[in-house]
């Protein structure tokens, strides 16, 4: 497959071709780095720009499997634009995020019963949302504070459910880690 141009590629998955797994493997492998690269100069953060890659690569297989791409010589180009029309959806959610931020990042650590958390968990709690991404630390509040599903939550970001449901799983690993591995003494610091 390295030696098969774009176009072939964007014609064997259409086609849905005995080739085709090796086709959108072969597609994923050519533009992960450009699509991160796009994604770390409009984006300017690791996470996003790997959210970005995930994102692109789905709609564009999706695009290439329902017969969307109608010239597929210009498979570069439809990358490019769905890089630029997603990167264009998420800063138009920026704002909303910060508006949701602003609205239920105080209350949401005072909606959990004291009662409940051993003398320090509560304070660890607080600690380890705050270490989270923003766009995570949303994602997380939206889900259990205000609880939303994934896919009212995708609508009011301006981004996919698939999105939502592996940035929350990744926010939860990362958020349960921090709880359990962080001592008292470093979490009021």
């Amino acid at each position: 497959m390295p030696g098969t141009s774009d176009a072939d590629l964007a014609r064997d998955i259409t086609a849905q071709a005995s080739t085709a797994a090796g086709a959108e493997a072969e597609l994923c492998r050519r533009f992960t780095t450009r699509i991160r690269l796009y994604g770390l100069r409009h984006l300017r953060d690791d996470q996003a720009a790997w959210d970005l890659v995930q994102d692109v690569l789905v709609t564009v297989l999706k695009a290439l499997r329902s017969g969307r791409l109608r010239a597929p010589e210009e498979l570069g180009s439809f990358v490019l634009g769905t890089c630029r029309l997603i990167v264009v959806n998420q800063k138009r959610g920026g704002s909303r995020r910060a508006e949701m931020i602003a609205s239920f990042g105080d209350g949401f650590a005072q909606t959990v019963e004291p009662s409940s958390f051993a003398a320090g968990d509560l304070d660890k709690l607080r600690a380890c949302l705050e270490r989270l991404a923003e766009r995570d630390r949303t994602i997380v509040m939206l889900t259990f504070y205000a609880e939303q599903t994934a896919q009212e939550i995708a609508r009011s970001l301006a981004t996919t459910e698939g999105n939502v449901r592996v940035v929350r799983h990744r926010a939860l690993v990362r958020l349960l880690a921090c709880v359990e591995s962080t001592p008292p003494h470093e979490v009021r610091g």
